[in-house]
């Protein structure tokens, strides 16, 4: 919204300018989001292990659960993504597909039998790391809306200069990159050999970049064409941090009861650097060139490469779970997650985001989930199955919509040690507004289906 602002203020007084990168609202959004990786028997069973616990990855949604180990376990795994992007933009449809490799999550939990004689049976240590935000992505966009905002040559000195207002095509790109990853560490303790208890601290890393490419076609009715570049790039990079507590209760053998909290992540630094500045009357690199004049326009001739640099914080919102699940022996499992996240808890501070802040209490809401997960053994097999469902942060579900998740999994015991598969898929509907500051341009809508497989190696320490 700051870079809109600027942009308006600036058009209202000289030419118009442009701004097709994320302004703060999405951004903030961004950070706050969860891809909900982890070991292949948390991604395949839907992440619903806030009263399950005994997988590293457990503490990711309750500390309590590492407690659940009976005795030293690391895992690590492994994470393929198929990406189609889909693109709908005035009638024109392209779909991108681009494939990403990382290993998404590795850690290790520890356990410490308690030989004094009290009600507290044993402790347990877990650190783990994931990548709790994979942003790597790409999608291109192609129409024509009818609308041309690079209407005019600079270097045209003509006491009457021809205006390029017909419009022949938009064609816009957008390059995501970096991750927002996580590393944790946890301790939990056994009371009565039936209430586990535990409590954490999360670090955060993000480092995130976008880089937007817009060509424009337009002419003037007569012949003349002007075509139109136009380059923005955004870097940022910032730490954060967050505390978890909760429990896991066991009532009877069967039933299982989990309560979690997790504190807003405080990031304390956010650095970003960025081309979005005035550079002679524009907000990005520009090259402009038009067929009547032998000379190409700009902006960044002779090494003119603005760069702003600004710091500032974010506060993301606070999130509850509570959890149940019903254990059959050593035959199989069946549990349910139910959280709640109020996106209005989005906080920028550090500079005047006033407008933005307004936009999170205005335009957010809270958003509930539900993450259900089945695991059933037969023998040395394990077959495991899980649904998740998330509400849309926005009030009005314009921007982005629920979403919907279904993943499949096995994994094989091998003794001390383990090998799990996860098959997930999702789909989500998002808008991206290439024209903001233009209230005439419609904006492109993207559905975006993603089929992750992660493979996971589980061993006893």
């Amino acid at each position: 919204m700051k870079k809109i602002i600027s942009f308006v203020v600036f058009a209202a007084l000289t030419t118009a300018s442009y701004s097709q990168s994320l302004d703060y609202q999405n951004i903030a959004t961004m950070f706050s989001r969860n891809d909900g990786n982890g070991s292949a028997r948390f991604v395949s069973m839907g992440g619903a292990f806030g009263a399950v616990g005994g997988d590293v990855s457990s503490m990711i949604i309750n500390p309590a659960g590492i407690s659940v180990f009976n005795g030293n376990n690391a895992a690590i795994a492994f994470q393929i993504r198929n990406t189609n992007t889909a693109t709908s933009y005035y009638g024109n449809s392209l779909t991108t597909q681009e494939d990403y490799f990382n290993i998404s999550s590795a850690g290790a939990v520890f356990n410490f039998e308690n030989n004094i004689d009290t009600d507290w049976s044993k402790f347990t240590f877990g650190v783990n790391f994931r990548i709790s935000t994979d942003f790597e992505n790409r999608f291109i966009a192609k129409g024509n809306s009818g609308f041309s905002s690079f209407d005019s040559f600079p270097l045209d000195e003509n006491e009457n200069p021809t205006v390029y207002n017909i419009s022949e095509s938009q064609e816009f790109s957008n390059f995501y990159n970096g991750e927002l990853s996580e590393l944790n560490f946890v301790f939990s303790g056994v009371y009565l050999e039936k209430l586990h208890i535990g409590a954490g601290l999360n670090f955060y890393d993000i480092n995130f970049s976008q880089q937007i490419v817009l060509n424009e076609n337009n002419n003037d009715g007569n012949e003349n064409t002007l075509s139109a570049k136009f380059y923005q790039e955004n870097f940022t990079n910032g730490v954060g941090f967050s505390m978890s507590a909760g429990f896991i209760y066991k009532p009877t053998n069967t039933i299982r009861i989990g309560l979690s909290y997790q504190s807003p992540s405080w990031f304390t630094e956010l650095i970003e650097n960025t081309n979005i500045i005035n550079n002679d009357g524009f907000f990005g690199d520009t090259e402009i060139e038009v067929s009547n004049n032998d000379v190409i326009y700009d902006n960044t001739f002779g090494g003119n490469l603005p760069i702003q640099e600004l710091l500032y914080k974010l506060k993301t919102p606070a999130k509850i779970t509570a959890s149940t699940a019903i254990i059959f022996g050593k035959k199989g499992l069946i549990s349910l997650d139910y959280s709640s996240k109020n996106y209005k808890g989005l906080y920028l501070s550090g500079d005047n985001f006033s407008e933005e802040n307004l936009f999170f209490d205005n335009q957010l809401r809270r958003a509930n989930a539900i993450h259900i997960g089945t695991e059933w053994r037969i023998n040395q097999l394990s077959l495991r199955g899980g649904y998740q469902y998330e509400e849309s942060p926005y009030s009005n579900s314009v921007l982005l919509d629920n979403q919907e998740s279904f993943s499949l999994g096995m994994g094989y015991n091998f003794g001390s040690i383990k090998l799990n598969l996860a098959y997930r898929k999702n789909n989500k509907n998002e808008q991206y507004n290439f024209y903001p500051q233009y209230n005439q341009v419609d904006p492109a809508k993207l559905d975006i289906d993603n089929t992750v497989i992660t493979i996971g190696l589980s061993v006893n320490i």
